[in-house]
């Protein structure tokens, strides 16, 4: 598991919010999707969250290159 939460470049769908997710806490990118999916039926700012995190989380590649 890392600790660092980045965007792998490997297993994205769209931007690769919930792959990054997935992989912080140790579930599959499949099981995140689905549980992004069903939160968006409830009321809140869900998609402006996952918009927000693509923009704010750094790409796997570019932190590669940092270290």
């Amino acid at each position: 598991m890392s600790s660092r939460l980045a965007r792998p470049t490997n297993d994205r769908m769209i931007g690769g919010v919930c792959a990054a997710l997935a992989q912080r806490f140790g579930t599959s990118a499949t099981t995140m999707r689905v549980i992004f999916l069903l939160s968006c039926l409830l009321p809140g700012p869900q998609f402006l969250l996952y918009i927000a995190l693509w923009i704010l989380l750094p790409s796997e590649d570019k932190t590669r290159a940092a270290w």
